[in-house]
């Protein structure tokens, strides 16, 4: 999947490098939803940690959000972004130059996606994550469009996390029944949504 086309209309301030679809939801114009770029490697890392520590805060054990877990995840977001082709979209949302959110689709066939079941969509959602005082934008929606288009696409969530669970139903996701038990995340319990 990649990114393609002008934005048109009075959207084309928000993210002048995406199709009109990406930007429908967003309510500012200070924010640009584009590709990411090997620059951005360490920004994802930080935006990926710091949503965790405000959205997993003594769910998930501390070591997933350490000094030590933001360099793995700026090595990472690296190698991720240094491969070419990608491996998949990979779009983010700045503000004023700096990254506030992204998102990562790619091929369900990666063990993260499958979880020991066989795929249920072949593109699978792996990873969207937003700084809370940015949530309500419509940046998160906007970020889905990036990653996802339109496509049939299948994600795992935290069971409990009812405010991504209500956000990935307005998108259309459906829990198909399917559940892991995270033993890496001292057995908390994720599920399958679909659309």
């Amino acid at each position: 999947m990649t990114f393609g086309g002008q934005a048109n209309g009075s959207h084309a301030a928000y993210c002048p490098a995406l199709p009109t679809l990406y930007c429908r939801h967003m309510s500012t114009p200070s924010i640009r939803v584009r590709p990411a770029e090997l620059s951005d490697a360490h920004g994802i890392a930080d935006v990926h940690i710091q949503s965790w520590r405000e959205t997993y805060s003594g769910v998930i054990p501390d070591r997933f959000m350490s000094a030590d877990a933001l360099t793995a995840r700026r090595r990472m977001w690296e190698s991720i972004l240094s491969r070419d082709p990608l491996p998949g979209t990979i779009a983010v949302a700045e503000r004023r130059g700096q990254v506030v959110g992204f998102a990562f689709a790619a091929s369900s066939d990666h063990p993260d996606a499958t979880k020991g079941l066989a795929p249920a969509r072949e593109l699978n959602l792996y990873s969207i994550y937003l700084l809370a005082h940015e949530h309500d934008t419509g940046i998160g929606s906007a970020l889905l469009d990036a990653a996802l288009e339109d496509h049939p696409a299948q994600l795992w969530v935290l069971n409990g996390n009812v405010r991504a669970r209500a956000f990935y139903e307005r998108h259309g996701f459906r829990a198909d029944g399917s559940e892991f038990v995270d033993p890496a995340l001292d057995g908390i319990v994720e599920v399958r949504m679909v659309r």
